[in-house]
């Protein structure tokens, strides 16, 4: 079978998306903003265009980086943080979360450097991602910038894949569809 792509025009660019199976009936869009500057900065703008009041940025490891670095390097090189996957040598402390992504096949934990979070206490904290679908890297973000005693003011992503289109409290840029076996978008 050959592979299928899904086309949509995200920040005003065209891109074409390889469906993915998650499962015997169910394929995803992968969108993946590595190797791609000028949509990774196109994106970036349109979330800051949009975005509320914030003193921090913050996205997960890893494919979050590239947007939430030209984000801050955007609105003025500000600092950022990095919800990591795994707990680095060089970090004073850490706090955890747990999570289950739809993209990864096992349970995962997510680090916030204690440095980071003593910068986080009483600060507001703009939470921003590529997608969202099942909103578990998001929940596990919030439980960190909580327990580091930061002030969430806002959630943003690139795309809003599945139930994620539904919510309130995020703001993103496109609607990604989810996707039976044969390619056809599930409404």
């Amino acid at each position: 079978m050959s592979q299928m792509y899904y086309k949509m025009n995200i920040a005003g660019l065209d891109r074409a998306l390889p469906l993915c199976p998650i499962s015997d009936t169910l394929q995803i869009g992968a969108f993946v903003i590595f190797g791609d500057p000028e949509l990774t900065t196109a994106c970036a703008q349109a979330l800051l265009d949009k975005a509320p009041e914030y003193d921090y940025l913050i996205s997960a490891e890893a494919k979050g980086i590239p947007l939430v670095h030209e984000m801050a390097r955007l609105a003025g090189n500000q600092k950022y943080f990095l919800a990591r996957k795994a707990p680095k040598l060089y970090m004073t402390g850490v706090f955890e979360a747990e999570l289950r992504s739809i993209t990864t096949a096992k349970d995962q934990k997510l680090y916030l450097d204690m440095a980071d979070a003593e910068l986080m206490k009483g600060k507001k904290i703009l939470i921003v991602d590529d997608v969202i679908s099942t909103g578990e890297s998001l929940r596990a973000i919030e439980h960190l910038v909580e327990k580091a005693g930061g002030i969430i003011c806002g959630k943003m992503t690139i795309l809003a894949e599945g139930d994620a289109q539904e919510r309130e409290d995020l703001v993103y840029l496109e609607k990604l569809p989810l996707f039976d076996k044969d390619g056809n978008v599930i409404e």
